[in-house]
Protein backbone atom coordinates (compact mmCIF):
# COMPACT_ATOMS: atom_id res chain seq x y z
CA UNK A 1 0.00 0.00 0.00
CA UNK A 2 1.68 3.61 -1.11
CA UNK A 3 2.08 6.20 1.54
CA UNK A 4 -0.90 8.13 2.51
CA UNK A 5 -1.30 11.13 4.82
CA UNK A 6 -2.22 10.97 8.36
CA UNK A 7 -3.05 13.65 10.33
CA UNK A 8 0.26 12.97 12.67
CA UNK A 9 2.06 12.97 9.19
CA UNK A 10 1.48 16.79 8.51
CA UNK A 11 4.27 19.14 9.88
CA UNK A 12 3.96 22.46 10.34
CA UNK A 13 4.87 23.24 7.25
CA UNK A 14 4.09 34.65 -5.30
CA UNK A 15 6.59 31.72 -6.14
CA UNK A 16 9.09 31.37 -3.70
CA UNK A 17 12.47 33.75 -4.17
CA UNK A 18 15.51 31.26 -5.60
CA UNK A 19 17.35 30.85 -2.46
CA UNK A 20 20.50 32.53 -1.43
CA UNK A 21 23.35 32.37 1.42
CA UNK A 22 20.95 34.40 3.87
CA UNK A 23 18.05 31.80 2.98
CA UNK A 24 19.99 28.40 3.36
CA UNK A 25 19.95 27.51 6.72
CA UNK A 26 20.91 24.62 8.71
CA UNK A 27 19.06 23.65 12.20
CA UNK A 28 17.85 20.60 13.86
CA UNK A 29 16.32 17.96 11.68
CA UNK A 30 12.72 17.23 12.75
CA UNK A 31 11.52 14.09 14.12
CA UNK A 32 10.76 10.72 11.89
CA UNK A 33 6.65 10.68 11.43
CA UNK A 34 5.02 7.50 12.77
CA UNK A 35 4.38 5.84 9.19
CA UNK A 36 7.77 6.19 8.24
CA UNK A 37 9.28 4.20 11.26
CA UNK A 38 6.27 1.89 11.03
CA UNK A 39 4.52 1.42 7.28
CA UNK A 40 2.85 -1.48 8.44
CA UNK A 41 0.35 0.69 10.43
CA UNK A 42 -0.78 2.48 7.45
CA UNK A 43 -3.93 0.38 6.77
CA UNK A 44 -5.21 0.29 10.28
CA UNK A 45 -4.71 3.96 10.84
CA UNK A 46 -6.48 4.92 7.71
CA UNK A 47 -9.80 2.56 8.48
CA UNK A 48 -8.88 4.46 12.38
CA UNK A 49 -9.42 7.36 10.88
CA UNK A 50 -12.30 7.38 8.88
CA UNK A 51 -14.55 5.96 11.40
CA UNK A 52 -13.83 8.67 13.49
CA UNK A 53 -14.66 10.92 11.09
CA UNK A 54 -17.90 9.29 10.34
CA UNK A 55 -18.55 8.94 14.10
CA UNK A 56 -17.79 13.28 14.23
CA UNK A 57 -19.48 14.16 11.26
CA UNK A 58 -22.69 12.64 13.07
CA UNK A 59 -22.16 13.69 16.37
CA UNK A 60 -19.82 16.92 16.33
CA UNK A 61 -22.69 19.76 15.93
CA UNK A 62 -21.79 20.81 12.64
CA UNK A 63 -24.55 21.99 10.57
CA UNK A 64 -22.93 20.98 7.26
CA UNK A 65 -24.54 22.59 3.85
CA UNK A 66 -26.49 20.66 1.60
CA UNK A 67 -27.96 23.70 -0.54
CA UNK A 68 -27.15 24.47 -4.42
CA UNK A 69 -28.59 26.55 -6.75
CA UNK A 70 -27.88 27.60 -10.14
CA UNK A 71 -28.59 31.16 -10.08
CA UNK A 72 -25.14 33.04 -8.89
CA UNK A 73 -25.40 35.32 -5.72
CA UNK A 74 -25.05 38.91 -7.31
CA UNK A 75 -21.74 39.86 -5.74
CA UNK A 76 -18.31 38.39 -6.76
CA UNK A 77 -15.71 38.50 -3.85
CA UNK A 78 -13.12 36.62 -5.56
CA UNK A 79 -12.50 34.68 -8.76
CA UNK A 80 -9.58 32.80 -9.29
CA UNK A 81 -8.11 30.36 -11.97
CA UNK A 82 -5.89 27.49 -12.14
CA UNK A 83 -3.88 26.03 -15.16
CA UNK A 84 -5.47 22.42 -15.93
CA UNK A 85 -2.45 21.16 -17.71
CA UNK A 86 1.35 21.67 -16.58
CA UNK A 87 4.66 20.47 -16.75
CA UNK A 88 5.40 19.18 -12.78
CA UNK A 89 8.86 18.05 -12.41
CA UNK A 90 9.30 14.39 -14.57
CA UNK A 91 5.41 13.29 -13.87
CA UNK A 92 3.61 11.74 -16.94
CA UNK A 93 1.33 14.05 -19.07
CA UNK A 94 -1.31 11.47 -19.37
CA UNK A 95 -2.06 11.46 -15.28
CA UNK A 96 -2.75 15.10 -15.69
CA UNK A 97 -4.81 14.83 -19.09
CA UNK A 98 -6.91 12.23 -16.58
CA UNK A 99 -6.71 14.79 -13.65
CA UNK A 100 -9.11 17.04 -15.81
CA UNK A 101 -11.62 14.35 -16.10
CA UNK A 102 -11.60 14.03 -12.29
CA UNK A 103 -11.90 17.15 -11.65
CA UNK A 104 -14.83 18.10 -14.07
CA UNK A 105 -16.98 14.72 -11.87
CA UNK A 106 -15.70 16.73 -8.44
CA UNK A 107 -16.64 20.48 -9.63
CA UNK A 108 -19.94 18.74 -10.82
CA UNK A 109 -20.79 18.25 -6.85
CA UNK A 110 -19.38 21.30 -6.22
CA UNK A 111 -20.41 24.22 -8.15
CA UNK A 112 -23.02 26.31 -7.16
CA UNK A 113 -22.88 24.99 -3.31
CA UNK A 114 -24.66 27.51 -0.84
CA UNK A 115 -22.96 28.56 2.69
CA UNK A 116 -26.05 29.82 4.48
CA UNK A 117 -24.68 31.81 7.61
CA UNK A 118 -23.74 29.21 10.51
CA UNK A 119 -23.78 26.07 7.82
CA UNK A 120 -20.25 24.30 7.44
CA UNK A 121 -18.97 23.40 3.83
CA UNK A 122 -17.16 19.96 3.77
CA UNK A 123 -15.08 19.09 0.54
CA UNK A 124 -15.39 15.28 1.53
CA UNK A 125 -19.08 15.12 2.20
CA UNK A 126 -19.98 16.87 -0.68
CA UNK A 127 -17.56 15.38 -3.19
CA UNK A 128 -17.54 11.90 -1.18
CA UNK A 129 -15.17 8.35 -1.60
CA UNK A 130 -14.10 9.17 -5.70
CA UNK A 131 -14.51 5.50 -7.11
CA UNK A 132 -14.20 4.01 -10.70
CA UNK A 133 -17.93 3.53 -10.68
CA UNK A 134 -18.46 7.43 -10.13
CA UNK A 135 -16.52 7.53 -13.26
CA UNK A 136 -13.52 8.53 -11.64
CA UNK A 137 -10.32 7.19 -13.68
CA UNK A 138 -6.62 6.91 -11.96
CA UNK A 139 -4.69 10.45 -12.44
CA UNK A 140 -1.99 12.28 -10.71
CA UNK A 141 -2.14 11.60 -6.60
CA UNK A 142 0.55 12.83 -4.38
CA UNK A 143 1.78 10.43 -1.90
CA UNK A 144 5.41 10.51 -0.04
CA UNK A 145 6.22 12.89 -1.70
CA UNK A 146 6.35 11.09 -5.40
CA UNK A 147 3.50 11.11 -7.66
CA UNK A 148 1.62 7.93 -8.08
CA UNK A 149 -1.28 7.19 -10.21
CA UNK A 150 -4.68 6.26 -8.08
CA UNK A 151 -8.53 5.96 -9.10
CA UNK A 152 -9.08 10.32 -8.12
CA UNK A 153 -6.43 11.49 -8.16
CA UNK A 154 -5.72 15.49 -8.86
CA UNK A 155 -9.07 16.27 -7.69
CA UNK A 156 -7.19 18.60 -4.79
CA UNK A 157 -6.72 21.23 -7.52
CA UNK A 158 -10.61 21.77 -6.99
CA UNK A 159 -9.98 22.19 -3.11
CA UNK A 160 -7.20 24.71 -3.52
CA UNK A 161 -8.86 26.65 -5.65
CA UNK A 162 -11.81 27.08 -3.39
CA UNK A 163 -9.35 27.26 -0.41
CA UNK A 164 -7.60 30.33 -1.70
CA UNK A 165 -10.61 32.11 -2.88
CA UNK A 166 -12.01 31.35 0.97
CA UNK A 167 -8.61 33.39 1.97
CA UNK A 168 -9.78 36.42 0.60
CA UNK A 169 -13.31 36.38 2.60
CA UNK A 170 -14.35 36.45 5.85
CA UNK A 171 -15.25 32.36 5.74
CA UNK A 172 -13.79 30.64 8.98
CA UNK A 173 -11.56 27.80 7.51
CA UNK A 174 -12.55 25.18 10.11
CA UNK A 175 -10.08 22.52 8.75
CA UNK A 176 -7.07 22.12 5.93
CA UNK A 177 -3.98 19.95 5.19
CA UNK A 178 -1.24 20.99 3.60
CA UNK A 179 1.28 18.19 1.69
CA UNK A 180 3.87 17.53 3.78
CA UNK A 181 6.51 17.78 0.83
CA UNK A 182 7.26 20.38 -1.77
CA UNK A 183 7.21 17.95 -4.85
CA UNK A 184 7.91 20.53 -7.57
CA UNK A 185 9.99 23.44 -7.63
CA UNK A 186 7.88 26.90 -8.44
CA UNK A 187 8.46 27.52 -12.53
CA UNK A 188 5.03 28.77 -13.27
CA UNK A 189 3.41 29.26 -9.86
CA UNK A 190 0.72 31.76 -9.32
CA UNK A 191 0.04 31.55 -5.73
CA UNK A 192 2.36 31.51 -2.51
CA UNK A 193 3.28 27.96 -1.83
CA UNK A 194 2.10 27.15 1.51
CA UNK A 195 -1.70 27.32 0.64
CA UNK A 196 -2.29 24.63 -0.93
CA UNK A 197 -4.65 22.19 0.06
CA UNK A 198 -4.44 17.81 0.48
CA UNK A 199 -7.71 15.81 0.35
CA UNK A 200 -7.74 12.06 1.48
CA UNK A 201 -11.35 10.50 1.98
CA UNK A 202 -13.03 11.30 4.42
CA UNK A 203 -10.61 12.51 7.65
CA UNK A 204 -8.26 14.61 5.34
CA UNK A 205 -10.66 17.65 4.24
CA UNK A 206 -11.19 21.29 3.41
CA UNK A 207 -13.85 22.20 5.68
CA UNK A 208 -14.83 26.17 5.66
CA UNK A 209 -17.62 28.01 8.20
CA UNK A 210 -19.77 30.71 7.90
CA UNK A 211 -19.22 32.88 11.26
CA UNK A 212 -21.22 35.80 8.95
CA UNK A 213 -24.64 36.82 8.91
CA UNK A 214 -24.51 36.91 4.74
CA UNK A 215 -25.02 33.67 2.37
CA UNK A 216 -22.33 32.99 0.40
CA UNK A 217 -21.82 30.39 -2.94
CA UNK A 218 -18.89 28.59 -4.73
CA UNK A 219 -19.07 28.64 -7.84
CA UNK A 220 -16.26 26.22 -10.08
CA UNK A 221 -16.52 24.40 -13.73
CA UNK A 222 -13.71 23.30 -15.67
CA UNK A 223 -13.07 25.70 -18.45
CA UNK A 224 -10.78 24.41 -21.73
CA UNK A 225 -7.21 25.46 -20.47
CA UNK A 226 -8.32 26.52 -16.43
CA UNK A 227 -10.01 25.61 -13.74
CA UNK A 228 -11.89 28.27 -13.18
CA UNK A 229 -13.64 29.57 -9.83
CA UNK A 230 -15.88 32.22 -8.31
CA UNK A 231 -16.51 32.67 -4.49
CA UNK A 232 -20.03 35.35 -4.16
CA UNK A 233 -21.71 36.39 -1.73
CA UNK A 234 -25.80 38.39 -1.63
CA UNK A 235 -23.85 41.26 0.14
CA UNK A 236 -19.88 42.78 -0.65
CA UNK A 237 -18.27 42.48 2.59
CA UNK A 238 -16.98 44.88 4.31
CA UNK A 239 -13.35 44.20 4.03
CA UNK A 240 -10.73 42.93 1.16
CA UNK A 241 -7.36 40.51 1.72
CA UNK A 242 -4.21 40.50 0.68
CA UNK A 243 -2.70 37.06 0.99
CA UNK A 244 1.37 36.78 0.86
CA UNK A 245 4.15 34.70 2.05
CA UNK A 246 6.92 36.10 3.93
CA UNK A 247 10.47 34.41 5.65
CA UNK A 248 10.38 32.39 3.16
CA UNK A 249 13.49 29.98 3.63
CA UNK A 250 15.20 26.69 1.92
CA UNK A 251 17.20 24.57 4.58
CA UNK A 252 19.71 21.86 4.41
CA UNK A 253 19.71 19.66 6.94
CA UNK A 254 21.90 16.79 6.90
CA UNK A 255 21.77 16.42 3.17
CA UNK A 256 18.05 16.81 3.09
CA UNK A 257 16.45 20.11 1.71
CA UNK A 258 13.40 21.66 3.82
CA UNK A 259 11.49 24.69 3.04
CA UNK A 260 9.24 26.87 5.08
CA UNK A 261 7.63 30.00 5.40
CA UNK A 262 5.11 31.98 6.81
CA UNK A 263 1.38 32.68 5.16
CA UNK A 264 0.41 36.37 6.27
CA UNK A 265 -3.22 38.14 5.31
CA UNK A 266 -3.70 42.04 4.84
CA UNK A 267 -6.49 43.01 5.64
CA UNK A 268 -8.11 46.17 3.72
CA UNK A 269 -11.55 48.53 4.15
CA UNK A 270 -13.29 48.62 1.08
CA UNK A 271 -14.68 51.77 2.00
CA UNK A 272 -11.98 53.91 2.16
CA UNK A 273 -8.88 51.57 0.87
CA UNK A 274 -6.90 51.87 4.62
CA UNK A 275 -4.78 48.89 5.61
CA UNK A 276 -6.66 48.03 9.02
CA UNK A 277 -4.67 44.81 9.87
CA UNK A 278 -3.18 41.87 9.27
CA UNK A 279 -2.89 38.38 10.62
CA UNK A 280 -0.31 35.55 10.56
CA UNK A 281 -2.85 32.52 9.41
CA UNK A 282 -0.25 29.75 8.50
CA UNK A 283 4.07 28.64 9.35
CA UNK A 284 4.49 25.50 6.78
CA UNK A 285 7.31 23.60 6.78
CA UNK A 286 7.81 20.37 3.95
CA UNK A 287 10.32 18.29 2.75
CA UNK A 288 11.58 19.52 -0.21
CA UNK A 289 12.09 16.52 -3.43
CA UNK A 290 13.78 18.20 -5.82
CA UNK A 291 17.07 20.23 -5.97
CA UNK A 292 16.11 24.51 -4.88
CA UNK A 293 19.53 25.50 -6.49
CA UNK A 294 18.95 24.05 -9.73
CA UNK A 295 16.59 26.97 -11.91
CA UNK A 296 13.86 25.24 -13.50
CA UNK A 297 11.53 26.12 -16.13
CA UNK A 298 7.35 24.76 -17.52
CA UNK A 299 9.06 22.69 -19.76
CA UNK A 300 12.15 20.97 -17.94
CA UNK A 301 11.87 18.62 -15.24
CA UNK A 302 15.19 19.53 -13.97
CA UNK A 303 17.15 17.28 -11.24
CA UNK A 304 15.10 15.65 -8.58
CA UNK A 305 16.57 14.59 -5.15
Amino acid sequence: MPAVPLPADLPAGTGAPEPTDASVIKTRLPPIRPSERWPWILPLAVTYFRMRRRVKWLVGGATFTRTRSTEPLPVLVKRHRSLLLRQLGDADMWLQRNKVINLRIAAGQLDGVVIAPGETFSFCRLVGRATAKKGYVVGMFLSGGEVRPDIGGGICQAANLLHWMALHSPLTIVERSEHSFDPFPDSGRVIPWGTGTSIFYNYIDLQLRNDTDVPYQLRIRVGETHLEGELRAAVMPAHSYHVEARQERFQQLRGVWWRSNEIWRRVIDRRTGNHVGEELLKKNRARVMYDPTVTYTDRTPGRRL
